[in-house]
């Protein structure tokens, strides 16, 4: 039996009227989870399923749901609401699913029959008191699978398209049961999804709060300050930390900066809180120190969906400044000879209608070290590396987190390939005035070496968002995209050597 089955089995038993998720309105109790991942799971086995894709709000509907795949090993297909629909209908396909579990039936009809695909509603299914429509499509030829699929995630990635890592119940279980033990999780933990249940990272995150007994808190995502892909309202977010007297929750770097910058400006810190994961995309140092100094317990971590997201955590007793921490138990890491990350443990076992499995140690695409007592230190990925024209290699990264870390610049994109010095993208932050910007990236400029400082910069046109396909649903920087849209702009920066900084 999968280990938060079990677990959620064990708790029915011994604890049944312990809380295991809420939406602040109602509660489920362990008791009634273990009946509704039962009854759900035989009714979707009852139908014939083959995979089923889910695309619903946060709430407590969505881990039964999620929860009642797992028991009935079907292979679940989360689709993010901010996907386009190029890319939901890439998912779907890519991974064969027959069925879909969503609360916009009439989105996702219209879509299927767009791309041809034969689609009908079937009868509803009730979760937490709720009817949630279900789509039945027939597709012609549906992909291979690679045995024992339990999840298959597709990230918005680099790419309009990309692949679907298919992740077992191994995998996902060891990676609960490790977060678990490493974030010290217990009973009295009160878990708030900040982050769309279907980022394989926040999935994970409520995994482990029921491994170890605790609740997690789903309300709609709205309702804590989340709009879409990349916008937050960070007021709202702060007050439902404090309501909900959430002890634990996971964030991204542009969320912790909304954060920091509310309790910078006087707003009330969570007082609950003990444990906040930051992770997804490169995070400032200084970000970082800004958190600690006004109280945030931040916590910097490190993975990939190929290895069922995390590998690495900073924890409380062990933790290093600048690092992505130390190994979670399961995991095994070593280093290619140019530095790449190389993973072993709860890896992918291979992609959505590709034949080969996943490789092992798994190459993360990361250039990195681990120090002496263990902790891992990020220099960038091995394919955003740019060399000048003076032959150094530069890691776009380092220089943006150092960017990003000043409080007047929110976004920042660099780039130098060829080039004798390195021009920059800016989103400013709070309308900052070309001469506040110019301050910030003059204090920046002082910490980096010469041929690392940012010479010519532009302001963004708007700031950088996954609408625009310019980023990740979990934040990183999509260069390409944005090359194609700034890349004539600094072009003209090279030409008429505008924008002087140095």
């Amino acid at each position: 039996m999968h280990p938060v089955i079990a677990a959620v089995g064990r708790f029915a038993s011994a604890r049944p009227h312990r809380p295991a998720l809420t939406d602040t309105e109602r509660v489920l109790s362990y008791r009634a989870l273990g009946g509704a991942i039962g009854e759900t799971a035989a009714e979707v086995r009852g139908r014939g399923a083959r995979v089923v894709a889910l695309c619903l709000d946060n709430s407590p509907a969505w881990i039964v749901a999620d929860l009642a795949l797992l028991a009935a090993r079907l292979p679940c297909l989360p689709l993010p609401a901010f996907f386009s629909p190029t890319q939901l209908w890439h998912a779907i396909a890519g991974a064969g699913a027959d069925w879909i579990v969503t609360d916009q039936p009439d989105f996702f009809l219209d879509l299927l029959r767009a791309n041809g695909a034969m689609a009908e509603r079937a009868p509803d299914l009730e979760l937490m008191g709720r009817s949630v429509a279900q789509l039945k499509i027939d597709l012609a030829a549906p992909p291979r699978l690679p045995d024992g699929t339990a999840k298959i995630t597709y990230t918005s990635g680099t790419s309009g398209d990309p692949k679907g890592v298919c992740l077992d119940g191994a995998a996902l279980g060891a990676v609960a049961s490790a977060l678990a033990t490493a974030c010290t999780l217990r009973s009295a933990d009160r878990h708030l999804s900040l982050l769309p249940l279907a980022t394989l990272l926040e999935n994970v995150g409520v995994y482990a709060t029921l491994v170890a007994g605790g609740c997690c808190v789903l309300p709609p995502l709205q309702q804590v300050g989340m709009l879409g892909a990349s916008g937050v309202q960070p007021d709202r977010m702060l007050e439902s930390l404090r309501a909900t007297r959430a002890t634990t929750a996971i964030t991204v770097p542009q969320m912790l900066r909304d954060l920091v910058g509310q309790i910078g400006g006087g707003a009330t810190p969570p007082s609950a809180l003990r444990f906040l994961a930051v992770g997804g995309a490169t995070v400032s140092p200084a970000l970082l120190q800004h958190a600690e100094a006004l109280g945030l317990p931040v916590y910097e971590g490190y993975g990939l969906s190929e290895c069922a997201s995390v590998l690495t955590l900073n924890r409380p007793g062990a933790r290093r400044p600048g690092s992505v921490g130390r190994p979670l138990p399961h995991v095994t890491l070593s280093f290619a000879n140019d530095g790449e990350i190389l993973a072993q443990g709860a890896t992918l076992i291979g992609y959505c209608g590709a034949h080969e499995t996943g490789a092992l140690p798994w190459p993360t695409g990361d250039i990195g070290h681990l120090d002496q007592n263990g902790y891992l230190y990020l220099e960038g990925r091995k394919k955003d590396f740019f060399v000048t024209s003076y032959g150094r290699n530069v890691s776009p990264e380092w220089i943006e987190a150092a960017l990003t870390g000043e409080p007047e610049i929110s976004q920042a994109w660099v780039s130098g390939e060829a080039r004798p010095w390195i021009a920059a993208v800016v989103t400013p932050n709070n309308g900052a005035t070309d001469s506040v910007l110019k301050a910030a990236i003059d204090r920046v400029n002082d910490s980096l070496p010469d041929y690392a400082r940012v010479q010519r910069w532009v302001r963004s046109r708007a700031p950088f968002s996954a609408d625009s396909g310019e980023l990740t649903g979990n934040g990183r920087l999509r260069r390409r995209a944005l090359h194609d849209r700034y890349g004539p702009q600094l072009e003209l920066l090279y030409q008429e050597r505008t924008h002087e900084i140095l």
